[in-house]
């Protein structure tokens, strides 16, 4: 018996050469793509076996089987499972920005439900594949032997598109990974002529046409400097959000519409993990959440407990689920065989060099084919010049072989050209046919004479690349779906917000809302008012301003102290919406209540905040004055804004510009009038000084800073309706602390003095009753008149209705007037 030849190996070499050779077969035959076309090897053999099988974009379906069959049996030598799956994703559109298999059945869907089986489902060729595919049997790209060695297959697609960018891809090999993003279509093409036109173009102009990754699932890119660090270096994190808007429904309560999630992201997964975040009592304001979605696109609905700030939970759902994720780009591809890690340049930079390798081997194929059938034309010419002698060799010939040898020494031509004439038909020799070869052979010649400039010339190369991609960008070219928004540091939700004027209203319950000022139309003197929103028992609207929406709002509440608040991150209500209870909004004292509010432009201005106080007053007639330097640094509990003593509250507070008069009046009808410099500035921490002398059971109603003393006329409100307006030159100037004048005869009829505000003929009037009705008119309809007098009647009260408060509006061109409106003239 023959002894057995046995070598001796360490199992340390043996494993480090085994799992080399697996290593480079896993990186280099499965997980990493190509970055010429894009593919990895089984979406190659996939769409190879494809266009074998004729499986094209106008052609019928055939059984996904069929061609997982042939993909298996002739190029890839492994589980139909593989094959199968790659077919499968190439067909979601919510998986490929760009879709490259056309299938006919269920392929999933975004929820993770798996395909039917591959005996239920069809496919074929999407057209966009032809693309790839487009003159591979010009000999444009190479060809291996297939796992047997009985067919040959294409190590790379000759891919008029970039299909690498436009889809991108992802795969985990041995030691590296890939993870690329896929881009739009236009924005690609766009970089890659401008790359074309330019090879020196900087990653920082190629920008400006490839702007960042386009999510098939849509949504939102939140911060830009994961896609600036992907682009200049091939790897970076990029954060993407969900699209979600609030909508607001009846009984004052919102729901968060969610309409496009994070590429990758489950459906279904996603909103178990916020039933569960509810369940677990995580987030505490949602009561409902419901899967809407349909064929027409995703509607994942959150309703909202009633007193939820849609922000804050909608804050939440980013940070505790996948409605925000971070899609980590890698690009990594393989470059002649070896696996590279590219910037966004460099992606072009080698699909332009396949698209010019590809071009030149087309070129040259066509030459050959062009010039073989030249060489034809010149013997079919020759022949035809002398038909009569190339028939009569024809005729004396004992056989086609002696024909064609007689045809060659005769003529001097090839054996090819002679087989041709041979072949000819009778009908080549009538006339017009003969004209027919002597047009095509000039067609011939002048193609040849193109495909040489073409090989010689790289500039028409480049130009023949810049039109097929334009023919691309025309054919597939779509909008961009995801949404680029800056980085948190960078971007501000006020980007997002118009800057407009809009009404905030604050009822005595505490609830507060913002509306557009045109959502109140103005009304003549005397006229009856219109709902202006909807009130509970015992409940009105107590305060009522003008702001926009990119101000600062200083709360200041009875008891002293100050909050802030932009005011776009005021809910915004309906006209006969409730508004959201301000203790959501901030973190207000139980026993405390908002008395006035302060728009303030800025607080990040040193220059503003340094020439601008505020002036406040209360009840009793103390005055106090503080910089608005003192308020620049908002803190979420607020801060002390006055020392109030007891049985005192704070009443008012505005703001001033170091020039201002004050005028104080009180519910009898008086008002005094004082410089602001007769009040000093004092610290957050302090009482202030006496402001107004008042007699028993008075108190302060209201205050006004003037700062055109000459031409301002200031209107006088009783709580019974009637108003006058007078100017601020009827009331002299004196020293704080005074009695004052009278502003208002203060009588039955009229009821208490209830407001005093600054006009002029260009504002309009806002007055609410503590029935929530609201009149706005003009207040160049109410006449100037003398400070000591009654007034007129301004607005019509029910029987048992009284004012809750005035204000004044900037006039508006557009606003409508309701000429319907009763007028009652009570003139003294």
């Amino acid at each position: 018996m023959a002894r057995e030849k046995i070598i001796p190996i360490t199992i340390e070499d043996e494993m480090q050469s085994s799992y080399i050779d697996y290593s480079m077969s896993v990186i280099v035959s499965r997980a990493l793509p190509d970055v010429r076309d894009g593919l990895k090897p089984v979406h190659r053999r996939i769409l190879f076996g494809m266009n074998d099988l004729g499986m094209y974009h106008n052609r019928n379906y055939k059984k996904s089987a069929r061609i997982v069959g042939e993909v298996l049996g002739k190029y890839h030598p492994h589980g139909d499972s593989a094959v199968y799956d790659s077919i499968v994703r190439m067909v979601q559109d919510f998986s490929l920005r760009y879709p490259l298999v056309d299938g006919q059945g269920n392929f999933g869907s975004i929820d993770g439900d798996s395909a039917a089986a591959m005996r239920y489902t069809e496919v074929r060729m999407d057209r966009l594949s032809e693309e790839l595919l487009s003159d591979i049997n010009k000999e444009t790209v190479d060809f291996s032997s297939n796992f047997d060695d009985t067919l040959e297959e294409p190590t790379v697609l000759p891919s008029m598109i970039p299909n690498l960018l436009l889809n991108g891809a992802s795969g985990i090999a041995v030691g590296m990974a890939t993870n690329m993003a896929p881009h739009n279509m236009t924005e690609t093409i766009d970089g890659i002529q401008a790359y074309i036109d330019n090879p020196d173009i900087e990653i920082k102009e190629l920008m400006q046409h490839i702007k960042a990754p386009d999510f098939p699932t849509a949504g939102i890119i939140y911060g830009y400097e994961g896609v600036k660090e992907a682009y200049e270096t091939g790897r970076g994190k990029i954060t993407l959000r969900a699209r979600a808007n609030t909508e607001e429904l009846r009984g004052n309560r919102e729901q968060i519409v969610i309409t496009e999630i994070p590429y990758q992201v489950n459906k279904s997964t996603l909103i178990q993990k916020i039933a569960s975040l509810v369940n677990d009592e995580k987030i505490t304001e949602i009561s409902e959440v419901r899967d809407e979605s349909d064929r027409e696109g995703i509607r994942i609905v959150i309703i909202l407990k009633r007193s939820a700030n849609a922000g804050v939970v909608l804050n939440q759902l980013y940070k505790y689920t996948q409605m925000q994720t971070t899609f980590g780009v890698i690009n990594l591809a393989l470059v002649k065989g070896r696996p590279k890690v590219m910037n966004l340049k460099e992606l072009i930079y080698h699909f332009v060099e396949h698209r010019v390798d590809v071009i030149i081997r087309r070129t040259m194929y066509d030459l050959d084919q062009a010039e073989a059938r030249a060489h034809i034309l010149e013997g079919l010419k020759i022949a035809l010049d002398n038909l009569d002698e190339v028939i009569k060799t024809i005729r004396a010939s004992n056989s086609p072989q002696e024909a064609n040898q007689e045809l060659r020494k005769k003529f001097a031509l090839t054996d090819i050209q002679a087989k041709a004439i041979l072949d000819m038909r009778l009908q080549k020799l009538t006339g017009l046919e003969r004209e027919k070869i002597d047009g095509e052979y000039r067609e011939i010649i002048d193609k040849i004479n193109d495909y040489r400039e073409i090989l010689s010339d790289r500039s028409k190369q480049t130009a023949i690349i810049k039109d097929e991609l334009s023919q691309l960008k025309d054919r597939y070219g779509d909008e961009r779906r995801t949404q680029i928004v800056h980085s948190a540091d960078d971007f501000s939700i006020e980007d997002m917000i118009a800057d407009e004027d809009v009404v905030v209203t604050i009822s005595n319950k505490g609830f507060i809302k913002r509306m557009p000022v045109s959502g109140y139309r103005r009304q003549r003197r005397g006229g009856k008012g219109m709902k202006g929103t909807t009130t509970r028992d015992e409940e009105y609207v107590e305060h009522l301003f003008v702001a926009t929406t990119h101000n600062y709002i200083l709360f200041f509440t009875e008891k002293g102290n100050c909050y802030w608040l932009k005011v776009y991150e005021i809910p915004e209500g309906g006209r006969l919406a409730r508004g959201r209870a301000i203790v959501n909004l901030i973190e207000l004292e139980k026993d405390d209540a908002i008395k006035a509010f302060v728009p303030v432009k800025t607080l990040e201005d040193e220059d503003y905040i340094n020439d601008h106080s505020i002036i406040m007053t209360t009840k009793q007639g103390q005055v106090k004055k503080t910089t608005l330097e003192a308020y620049s640094r908002p803190r979420r509990d607020g801060i002390i804004a006055i020392n109030i003593k007891e049985g005192d509250s704070l009443l008012a507070a505005e703001l001033t510009d170091g020039d201002s008069n004050i005028i104080l009046a009180n519910k009898s009808g008086r008002a005094i009038r004082f410089h602001e410099s007769d009040v000093r500035e004092m610290g957050r921490n302090t009482s202030g000084v006496k402001g107004m002398d008042l007699g028993k059971d008075d108190e302060i109603v209201d205050m006004v800073v003037i700062r055109n003393t000459h031409e301002a006329t200031v209107l006088a409100m009783s709580e019974n309706g009637y108003g006058k307006r007078s100017l601020v030159d009827d009331y002299r100037e004196q020293s704080r602390g005074g009695k004052g004048v009278i502003t208002l005869k203060v009588t039955p009829k009229t009821g208490a003095l209830i407001a005093l505000k600054e006009v002029t003929d260009q504002d309009d009037l806002m007055i609410i009753t503590e029935q929530g009705k609201v009149i706005r008119m003009s207040c160049d309809g109410i006449r100037t008149m003398g400070r000591n007098t009654q007034g007129v009647r301004i607005m019509r009260l029910d029987s048992d209705g009284s004012i809750a408060a005035v204000t004044r509006v900037v006039n508006e061109d557009e606003a409508d007037t309701d000429t319907d409106s009763d007028s009652d003239s009570d003139d003294e």
